[in-house]
């Protein structure tokens, strides 16, 4: 394949670019992680190999690759590549490309990519000035974005679409990056004599987060500042781990509050708790808050799940959670941290039960489907009478007489009065405790009741029987 690295730039720029741009990938095999992709038999892998790229648009955290994958696709195929980013390009420029996107493929038979990074900033103008092209094939789209482009980007151009998600690249392939950096004689440092630690590589590795560029910038910044400033007799310049930690500094979350980050955090967190994880737990609530996440927003999500996971398993958990989200709102951060991790860490470690969350949701269910049912007259309140009965008359009365009074009931159990009364008027079980924690305790209660009720009406029945 040609040499996209080589075409449109002089040796002069070559000298001054950084590392992390002189380094991109030129194939497939030079490009770090994303085997899920590009792996053997994998789709994108496939569409390369058949020359079948539609329009595309790949979304990831920054630095995961995806200028120099769509680079590498214009370089494979074979294709004319234009670059330009979403943020700044005008409706005249992408007509400009269109139009001489249609005479290249008339007159040379070759196809044109658009590479469009930050294809989420679109506007209505500009999708709508691309559509019937990239439908037609004119030209074939390759968006990239930080962002979900689900929710991100124009529907339709979606619909056109092929996404690609693009993820962290791991420890092991950016080390293997980094050394290949170090041994590039023509874009890297392979003409030096440098000599990088194996936990100076690790360091980069790890906090660079799973962004390349991050790392191999990092990996300049130390080289140029002279490793650790020592070197050796024969000249060679020596990085060790604190080198590497002091030219990466410190590292930050790749999360924001607003995209999907926010969303897979929680949902980390939740599920953390709810499979009795404290240590997850608490890992996912401090890579929120390192993120900027809102200490409110976790306290709101861990009282839900107090209800929904905990729930009479233990009746303590939602009174526990109401009371740290109070103090999060009274005391705020940094110090809400440490309220937010104690909740977290007693809801992970106490029973769980989403008994009281499936049988609102069963009652629920019923009442929209159509299963709705009147309230009894013995259950209604004296004090209205739509349908026409005066408070005192003997209609009135016969309802009073109807509801019996729990309090004055013949049979006592250990939880009170019980009375033959069905306050439902079907037969329906929508609460139905486990064997955790206190609902074990609610369950025999519960079993207890059921009985009583049950023997009191047979007598009802009984009785009315000629």
């Amino acid at each position: 394949m040609a040499d996209l690295w080589s075409s449109g730039r002089s040796e002069a720029a070559k000298g001054v670019e950084p590392l992390a741009v002189r380094m991109r990938p030129r194939t497939i095999e030079e490009i770090s992680g994303q085997r899920h992709l590009l792996g053997e038999g994998k789709l994108l892998r496939r569409m390369l190999a058949a020359d079948a790229i539609t329009s595309i648009i790949l979304h990831g955290p920054p630095g995961t690759g995806k200028t120099s994958l769509a680079e590498v696709i214009a370089g494979v195929t074979r294709r004319h590549f234009e670059r330009e980013n979403a943020a700044s390009v005008g409706v005249k420029r992408i007509r400009e490309i269109i139009d001489e996107a249609g005479e290249r493929l008339r007159g040379r038979k070759q196809r044109t990519i658009l590479f469009l990074d930050e294809i989420h900033r679109f506007t209505k103008a500009q999708q709508d000035v691309l559509l019937a092209d990239v439908e037609r094939g004119t030209i074939t789209l390759v968006g990239a974005t930080t962002e979900n482009p689900l929710f991100a980007c124009n529907s339709a151009l979606v619909s056109r679409s092929t996404l690609f998600r693009l993820e962290p690249v791991g420890v092991d392939e950016v080390i293997v990056t980094l050394k290949r950096a170090l041994t590039d004689a023509e874009r890297g440092y392979g003409g030096r004599t440098i000599h990088v630690s194996d936990d100076a590589l690790r360091v980069w590795a790890l906090k660079c987060d799973g962004d390349v560029r991050r790392a191999l910038t990092a990996l300049e910044v130390a080289v140029l500042s002279g490793g650790d400033g020592r070197g050796r007799d024969d000249g060679a310049l020596v990085i060790d781990r604190r080198t590497a930690e002091d030219s990466i500094q410190q590292k930050a979350a790749a999360y924001s509050v607003t995209g999907d980050q926010h969303y897979d955090a929680a949902s980390a967190l939740i599920k953390s708790v709810r499979g009795s994880d404290p240590d997850a737990a608490v890992y996912w609530i401090a890579y929120m808050l390192e993120g900027g996440e809102d200490p409110r927003f976790i306290a709101r999500r861990l009282a839900i799940l107090a209800s929904e996971d905990v729930g009479n398993a233990d009746p303590r958990a939602i009174m526990v959670a109401a009371g740290a989200w109070e103090l999060v709102e009274r005391i705020g951060m940094p110090e809400a941290r440490i309220t937010l991790a104690q909740l977290a860490i007693y809801l992970a470690l106490t029973p769980k039960s989403n008994a009281s969350y499936a049988a609102i949701e069963s009652a629920l269910e019923d009442v929209r489907e159509g299963r709705t049912q009147p309230v009894p007259i013995f259950l209604r309140d004296p004090n209205t009478s739509p349908d026409g009965v005066t408070h005192g008359s003997e209609v009135w009365k016969k309802r009073a007489r109807d509801d019996e009074y729990s309090h004055d009931a013949e049979v006592q159990t250990t939880l009170g009065g019980i009375t033959a009364q069905d306050y439902l008027g079907v037969n329906r079980s929508y609460y139905q405790p486990g064997e955790s924690g206190a609902e074990k305790v609610l369950k025999a209660r519960m079993d207890e009741l059921q009985k009583a009720r049950e023997a009191l009406r047979r007598l009802v029945r009984d009785s009315r029987k000629p």
